[in-house]
């Protein structure tokens, strides 16, 4: 039974993007739409496999650019998470800097930081990172605030080190609410590199996207929209990967079978 119900979850999704392409192919075919303009699922699988080398060589710069702010961003919200846990006063300080640092338009940080960083890769990394930090660092902290209070009076009463207990005790309670915001900011990633590559930047699947769209290459646009998508699902499903590695406690609400 059980089988039965997670085959039919997997087709869901799958059935659903089935019925949207042909209602998408025959509504363009049907109404006549100008393929300038609107271009049919079918153009854009040709155009994707007819310039797969320019995407790929596009695609590269892109992920690393997502690759290294992800990272950074992992690294500093670790860091700043585990300071703002051990002092009330430090979070209440942040907090609204973090809150409002993502009101900030990604545009504007794409238009602004090469003009004070230079045109290289480091205005590219540092756009990634601030829009990845934020859901990370979050989620760790309410990961870490969730603790079960008996859990760490009891281990203060058996005499463990702060660092004992934070080993034992809060951070593989923070690991499900870390990996969450992980699995947000994997999405994120993609998406800020290219919004960073639309001013200034050489090469990237942003860089492509406008390059074309002022040609009114619209299938090509959607290509590479396409890709974009792809490898945003890529990341995610290995971070979900790795956090099915590491916290073996919480496969069950991650779905035993889907791995």
């Amino acid at each position: 039974m059980k089988k039965s119900i997670n085959i039919k979850n997997k087709l869901n999704p799958i059935l659903s993007l089935v019925l949207f392409l042909t209602l998408w192919e025959l509504g363009v075919r049907l109404y006549g739409m100008p393929s300038w303009l609107l271009p049919p699922p079918s153009q854009v699988l040709t155009a994707m496999l007819d310039i797969k080398q320019l995407l790929c060589f596009h695609s590269a710069t892109t992920l690393l650019e997502a690759i290294y702010g992800f990272g950074l961003s992992i690294s500093l919200a670790l860091f700043m998470g585990l300071l703002m846990d051990n002092s009330p006063w430090l979070k209440e300080s942040i907090n609204p800097i973090l809150v409002v640092s993502q009101t900030i338009p990604l545009i504007v940080l794409a238009a602004l930081l090469p003009l004070w960083l230079g045109w290289g890769w480091l205005p590219k990394v540092l756009i990634v990172t601030l829009v990845c930090f934020f859901p990370i660092t979050i989620n760790l902290l309410q990961g870490l605030e969730s603790v079960d209070e008996d859990q760490l009076k009891l281990f203060k009463s058996m005499g463990a080190s702060p660092w004992k207990t934070f080993q034992m005790v809060k951070f593989p309670a923070a690991l499900p609410g870390f990996f969450a915001g992980l699995k947000i900011s994997a999405t994120y990633s993609i998406m800020a590199a290219v919004i960073s590559e639309w001013v200034g930047a050489q090469r990237g699947l942003g860089y492509f996207m406008t390059i074309q769209q002022k040609s009114f290459a619209i299938d090509k646009v959607l290509a590479a929209v396409l890709l974009i998508c792809i490898l945003s699902l890529v990341l995610v499903k290995l971070v979900e990967l790795i956090e099915y590695l590491l916290i073996p406690w919480n496969r069950r609400s991650l779905g035993e079978t889907q791995h």
